[in-house]
């Protein structure tokens, strides 16, 4: 329905309102139906776009007719707003997309380039483009890209912004504090896309400032920018829920050609995961090839993988001496380094410091032993997604480095537009609660069946003619497979009790040992139960550990008999290599009912020695 115009109703209106409201009084007081004046409805009632000669409207006393016929619109009540939303404080999301003459713009010598201030307002209003201007975008950008040398050489004024992780709402501020567009250099560490539900805005928006200022932002590789993982997290998702396959293979291709590092100053280096045992100068990053699909060793997969060791710069009595690398037992792939690996890596460049992201800080960022040659800390790393999954609580933050100063600035995370996990519509998200009701009725039904409604006269059933043993036979092959039935309905039960505690604890956490307890399954809701669990940065770290990890998991999955409503896929293994899909299928070959006592099993049990024969329809009279 259209949105009504702003319009007075005439005393004449107003009677002829009344005096329907007296007839439908009197008629109803007499039982008859009411009839409705074919000229009551009030003419100066107009509408943008009326309702189609199909489209059903509601009339006075609860009735409803067809436009074009005598019915009279609920919204032709005074003071009736039917057209209006029922949340107007917040802006519904912009379905419209932006025509070429939106979209594209020139610059000064006449080369054709993407609007950004319109992508900017756009994307905010949670806007899509048309598959072919993402496509032009995309493909345009990575010929950029792979102009940029394998080590990126950077001067002057340089921001250095670490992890982003889908988090448009928040790159938004971090723009805000980190300098003016078109005159500060920004150089992004990687992790664009995954874990947050905006991955494609942050991607075609930075890919867009590429295209209008290629010198002045350098965009680097993360270990999220790979087939491997935005298969196993969120992205491609995303993108075939926005936009197609066709746009997640150019994005996949565009990743192949992000550089790998830069050098800020020629005292610097800055890449995403850290440095590797392959790495001895800086011209092994200038002669590696970066093309292709990171494996799960070798330098790409250290300079996008690796990370400090967890006692960095307290080695000693925790590593052997002299000990420079160590295998990454939290990622499962590449290695941990020390703080002695990383200074003689410093030395032997000539740098004064590693940058680096790839981890939450609580901060923001994290400032590492200072070197003894230097004096000036060894490593740093930065993170740049505030309040990472809307659990960790934590500031994000950006590097400044002007005229030889470095200065950090921290920020909060800004309100975004809330997504259900793998961006599923409200109705399939309340399928499991429906289902979980569903088969607790089924029970609760045939637990209260009194004894004339389970049982049948032997009469009825026709057992003349059989032996005792026959009979006896009988009775109980009937007696397992009444069993078999209810402990079936039991099983269904115990599958969407799964499904339901999933969905209530809608998260990309994955309690683990150690970590916080999940609310019980009580709890209605999408998010409150495990943030009532995580209360500190370290409590959201430790529940994430296991999706830190390098995935292994097969790319065509089989399809699951029940959509799992987390935002991991459903062929995920967790810490105890026991998932979602593998739950249901134990659930469903179970004979008895998990976690519930033998309640069903016992109810079973009950309900099949009652029935010696086939069972009797329910009479009206008898239930309970």
């Amino acid at each position: 329905m259209g949105r009504k115009k702003a319009s007075s109703h005439t005393a004449q209106e107003r009677n002829a309102y009344q005096e329907i409201q007296q007839a439908q009084t009197s008629q109803q007081a007499a039982g008859s139906a009411p009839v409705i004046p074919p000229d009551a409805i009030f003419p100066s009632q107009v509408f943008d776009d009326p309702p189609g000669p199909h489209t059903e409207v509601a009339m006075p006393g609860g009735f409803a007719g067809h436009a074009g016929s005598s019915a009279l619109p609920l919204s032709s009540i005074p003071g009736t707003e039917v057209a209006a939303r029922k949340v107007p404080w917040v802006p519904p999301p912009n379905a419209r997309k932006l025509s070429d003459a939106e979209f594209y713009t020139t610059d000064q010598w006449g080369n054709t380039l993407p609007n950004v201030e319109d992508l900017k307002i756009h994307f905010f209003k949670e806007g899509r483009l048309c598959e072919h201007h993402a496509l032009w975008l995309i493909e345009h950008a990575s010929t950029l890209l792979k102009r940029d040398a394998n080590l990126v050489h950077l001067t002057g004024a340089v921001t250095i912004c670490g992890d982003i992780h889908g988090q448009y709402y928040d790159l938004m501020k971090l723009f805000e504090v980190g300098g003016k567009i078109g005159e500060t250099t920004f150089c992004f560490l990687g992790d664009y896309v995954d874990r947050g539900n905006f991955g494609i805005e942050c991607l075609l928006y930075l890919y867009a400032l590429k295209m209008w200022w290629p010198k002045k932002f350098i965009l680097l590789r993360g270990n999220h920018e790979c087939r491997h993982l935005t298969e196993y997290f969120t992205f491609k998702r995303e993108c075939l829920h926005k936009y197609s396959s066709t746009v997640y293979e150019a994005c996949i291709a565009s990743f192949n050609c992000l550089p790998v590092s830069a050098l800020v100053d020629r005292k610097f280096l800055c890449v995403h995961g850290g440095i590797s045992p392959d790495l001895h100068t800086l011209k092994d990053i200038e002669d590696m090839d970066r093309f292709k699909e990171p494996g799960s060793h070798g330098l790409l997969c250290d300079l996008l993988w690796a990370d400090p060791i967890s006692c960095y710069g307290t080695e000693q009595g925790s590593v052997p001496r002299g000990t420079m690398f160590v295998p990454n037992s939290n990622r499962g792939c590449s290695y941990s380094y020390t703080y002695d690996a990383v200074c003689s890596f410093l030395d032997r460049n000539g740098l004064l410091s590693l940058v680096r992201g790839h981890e939450a800080q609580d901060a923001g960022y994290t400032m590492y032993r200072k070197s003894p040659s230097k004096k000036f800390p060894s490593l740093i790393t930065i993170f740049s997604a505030p309040n990472y999954l809307d659990v960790y609580h934590n500031r994000a933050a950006v590097l400044k480095y002007e005229n030889r100063n470095i200065t950090i600035r921290q920020y909060n995370a800004s309100p975004h537009p809330f997504w259900l996990p793998n961006f599923m519509n409200a109705f399939t998200w309340s399928l499991p609660f429906v289902g979980a009701k569903i088969t607790e009725m089924l029970l609760a039904i045939l637990s209260i069946c009194s004894q004339e409604e389970l049982v049948e006269s032997e009469e009825e059933e026709g057992g003349e003619g059989k032996t005792e043993e026959e009979h006896a036979a009988e009775q109980l092959a009937r007696r397992q497979a009444i069993k078999n039935k209810i402990l079936a309905v039991g099983r269904m039960q115990r599958v969407f009790q799964l499904l339901r505690e999933e969905a209530e604890n809608q998260t990309e956490l994955i309690p683990g040992d150690g970590g916080p307890t999940v609310g019980g399954p009580d709890v209605l809701n999408v998010q409150g139960s495990i943030n009532r669990s995580i209360k500190t940065f370290d409590d959201a770290r430790r529940s994430d550990l296991v999706n830190e990890r390098l995935p292994s998991f097969e790319t065509v999955q089989p399809a699951m008999m029940f959509p799992t409503p987390s935002m991991r896929v459903a062929t995920r293994l967790g810490s105890d290599n026991v998932n979602m899909e593998m739950l249901i299928r134990k659930a469903l070959a179970e004979d008895l009912a998990l976690d519930d006592g033998g309640v069903v099993e016992r109810l079973a049990e009950r309900i099949a020695r009652g029935r010696v024969a086939r069972p009797a329809a329910l009479k009206r009279h008898g239930t309970a």
